[in-house]
Order: C-alpha cells, then structure tokens, then sequence
C-alpha cells in the first residue's frame, strides 16, 4: 500500500485595526483596538500590537500599528494578513463667533499727525484662536486736524482659513480715532494808571 503524509497547514487570519470618527474636538482621534478574524491562534499562543494611528485635525488618515508575536508562537505556523482602518475627523459645524473691536483712541490736536491701530478679538469657542482666520484690511488710521477718524474695518475682511471649522461669524465693532480741537483761553491784559486825560491801553 501507499504511505500518506499529511502536513498541518497554517493557520490564517487577518488582523485589522479598529476605524473611528468624531467631529473636531482639538484632540487627537485614536482608537488601540484590533480586530482578529479567520483561524485565529492556537490556544496559548497571540501576539502584542501596537496601534499608532492619530488623527487630529479635519480629515481622514490610516490606524496605523504593528504586532509582534509572543514567546512561544511561531511564524511558520501561521499566515497573517493586516489591514489597517480609518480614522475619520470631521470639521466642528456648530457656529463661532468672532467678535472684532477695532481699537479706539481720542487725542488732542498737537499739530501733527496722531495713530491708531490693531483690534481685540473675543471668540466663542476656545479652540477657535486667531491663527484660524485671515484679515485682508488694514487694522490702522491717522489724522492730523480736530476730528473723527474711522478705522474701516468690515466682516467681509475677515475669512475662517481652518478646515476644522464650517460655520464662522465674524462681528466687527470698527476702530476709530478722535482728535479734539486744543482748549486754549485767551486772556486780554490788565493795567492800571492815576487819570492824566489820556485813555488807558
């Protein structure tokens, strides 16, 4: 008769990563879970994975890991696919308002020419900051004669620029300058004299 060999075949499995979303919340998305399918291992045997994957920001980028196989359990008894998930960060769509108050200043005439410049911001959100939006006006106005100087500054001069954010307000209180006329007194002299018939001046 005829011998039969048979040679045990490795075990399969695809080990895959966990996929995540949230909405942006200024903190990292990460999610250290794997999910083992197929054969799985033998009893007493596995591996340790390390998921690396980390997405802040609006958008979506792979969950990264790698594994490495405990004491005892062999390479060439197993065949193992990996597939990494998704993790997805969508931007926040709730409002944000950014309040703008152009700087105002009042002077008193001098004479020369006198400046006011910059704005404060108050934003509702506090992971909404100034490094998020972009101003194409110009934050200054000067003026030289008794008056009052606008600054100019316009919502439409301020644009969101983060992709984190969907819904942004901008309401802008302008800025202005004042010069008011110098207060001078002007005094006639005074004099006096013994009457002699000629008039006093």
């Amino acid at each position: 008769g005829k011998l039969t060999m048979s040679w045990p075949t490795a075990q399969r499995m695809t080990v895959i990563a966990n996929s995540e979303s949230k909405t942006y919340d200024g903190q990292p998305l990460t999610n250290g879970a794997v999910a083992v399918s197929g054969d799985g291992f033998a009893e007493g045997e596995g591996a340790a994975y390390n998921v690396t994957g980390s997405q802040t920001n609006a958008g979506s980028s792979d969950n990264t890991f790698t594994y490495t196989l405990n004491p005892g359990t062999k390479a060439d008894n197993y065949v193992i696919e990996t597939a990494e998930g998704t993790l997805t960060v969508t931007p926040m769509t709730a409002e944000v308002v950014v309040n703008i108050q152009g700087s105002k200043l009042s002077k008193v005439y001098n004479g020369a020419e006198q400046s006011v410049n910059g704005y404060e911001t108050a934003i509702s959100n506090p992971l909404y900051t100034a490094a998020d939006f972009a101003f194409s006006g110009t934050a200054s106005v000067t003026g030289t004669d008794a008056g009052s100087y606008p600054m100019g500054l316009k919502a439409e001069q301020f644009q969101n620029t983060s992709k984190n954010f969907t819904n942004v307000k901008f309401v802008v209180n302008d800025g202005e300058l004042t010069i008011n006329p110098m207060p001078l007194t002007i005094t006639a002299g005074s004099d006096s004299k013994a009457y002699n018939g000629t008039p006093l001046t």
